[in-house]
């Protein structure tokens, strides 16, 4: 037992002998401001949580359902219950393992196989310990390895729940959008139906031309044409937020109208180097750095020798009753065991390391690439979509009072209805055009937010997020 002592003593002083590379953040070149950002600004869209950003009700209810019941983000939830478990398993090498048998054996020997005939029972029971000396730090390495999985799986979910409320958001400001265009549209065969009806019957009664009546017509026709493209789209749009709600296909509800979500009147960027530590793919991309850093470590440990403490503990008797009066027996004991010849094999597995190591970086070098990107296309976006909003709304106001003028015109003998039919067919591309450009005015404030790795975890008055994924 002595011996067995000054055994773990040893593993306990050499526990801090752990070969291969620690983890080092590599290096990349963050700018001091994204670029088409105008100053670094330490205040981020971001800081917001995203029921500040997106204030409409029946938008918001539809996020939180989305987080509670949506697909995606109980699957995401399941992966890290898997990896969390993974961990657990890897963790687990680094305690000494105990286990025990138990067995009974009835014995009966004719006599035509010995002196004499014999008979009787015989009982075993012992228990047994098996520890590994994590002298080169591969367990240790491999635990490190399967706790950045795990917190990769976690940084995950957090990024599926964030694309889930900027995919949510968009669809929705989409599905106002046609909406806006079906209103239009049958705001729009209206006035032009009454045109029709009332050309067709001046032209039965002989004051009005055929040429007037089919113009009439033909714009009555290209309206009405519009209604159940729109109508599919429309279906189209339900179904597929019905798929992020984790919903069978049927009506979302409504809230307010694409000029009632309010867009904030300053959109700042923050400073380019916060996207390392918010956005949660970053993060997860840094994770998979870390295990790829550490499994270097467990190749390069296989070159070693490991080394293992054993000892057993038992008796056997042939009464059950004297199995605990027994003189138990006994034995500890140490093994090494390590590689001599493996053909290139074991080199092979560290180059496979080194190269996923390799790999793992230039990837995490691209991700932070691509993030800048996106922050500044999204942020350029917003920019340049104000501008083409207030000139859409410029040229709807110039259609609309063309619409006006022209039908004085038209009332006072100076024109004919063609002039009328035109203005009024350029308002209702106008107001179309108006609410597309609306509607992407809106969906790249939803993609800059994602882009910055919006603040989803919070709920008004508490530090957690809306809503626990279940486990499945």
């Amino acid at each position: 037992m002595k011996r067995f002592a000054a055994a773990t003593a040893l593993a306990a002083l050499s526990a801090g002998c752990v070969v291969g590379p620690n983890y080092k953040r590599p290096p990349v070149t963050v700018p001091e401001r994204v670029y088409g950002q105008l100053a670094a600004d330490a205040e981020s869209l971001a800081d917001l949580p995203w029921w500040e950003v997106f204030e409409d009700p029946v938008l918001r209810g539809l996020i939180e359902e989305a987080m509670r019941e949506g697909y995606d983000v109980r699957i995401a939830a399941a992966r890290v219950e898997e990896a969390r478990a993974r961990f657990g398993i890897a963790r687990a090498a680094a305690f000494p393992q105990v286990g025990y048998a138990a067995g009974y054996e009835r014995r009966h020997v004719p006599e035509s196989a010995s002196d004499s005939t014999t008979s009787g029972d015989n009982f075993v029971v012992n228990v047994s310990v098996g520890w590994e000396l994590d002298l080169w730090g591969r367990v240790r390495r491999l635990k490190e390895a399967a706790r950045a999985e795990f917190l990769a799986t976690e940084e995950a979910r957090r990024g599926v729940m964030l694309s889930l409320v900027s995919d949510l958001a968009s669809a929705y400001f989409e599905l106002r959008e046609l909406d806006a265009e079906l209103d239009n549209a049958r705001r729009a065969q209206a006035a032009f139906q009454e045109t029709f009806d009332l050309f067709n019957k001046r032209l039965q009664g002989g004051a009005a031309s055929a040429l007037e009546t089919s113009r009439a017509e033909a714009a009555l026709a290209e309206v009405s044409a519009r209604l159940p493209d729109l109508e599919r789209q429309v279906v189209a749009r339900e179904n597929e937020i019905g798929v992020l709600l984790g919903r069978v296909p049927g009506p979302v509800p409504r809230g307010g109208d694409l000029d009632a979500q309010p867009i904030p009147p300053r959109v700042p960027a923050g400073l380019p180097s916060a996207l390392l530590t918010r956005r949660p793919d970053l993060r997860a991309a840094e994770q998979a750095l870390i295990a790829a850093t550490a499994n270097v470590g467990v190749a390069r440990a296989a070159l070693f020798p490991t080394i293992s403490l054993t000892g057993a503990l038992g008796g056997a008797s042939s009464e059950l009753s004297d199995l605990i009066g027994t003189n138990p027996a006994w034995k500890i004991g140490a093994g090494l065991t390590g590689p001599l010849f493996q053909g290139g094999r074991i080199r092979s597995q560290q180059r496979v390391a080194l190269a996923q190591l390799d790999e793992a970086r230039l990837l995490y070098e691209q991700d932070v690439n691509r993030a800048l990107a996106e922050v500044s296309t999204s942020l350029v976006a917003l920019q340049k979509l104000e501008d083409a909003e207030a000139q859409r709304r410029r040229a709807v106001a110039a259609n609309q009072n063309a619409v006006r003028l022209a039908r004085l015109r038209y009332a006072s003998g100076l024109s004919a209805y063609f002039e009328v039919l035109d203005a009024l067919q350029q308002l209702f591309q106008a107001e179309n055009t108006l609410a597309q450009t609306r509607r992407d005015h809106l969906v790249a404030l939803t993609q800059f937010y994602e882009a910055l790795g919006g603040g989803w975890p919070m709920v008004p008055g508490a530090g957690e997020p809306p809503v626990t994924a279940p486990r499945p």
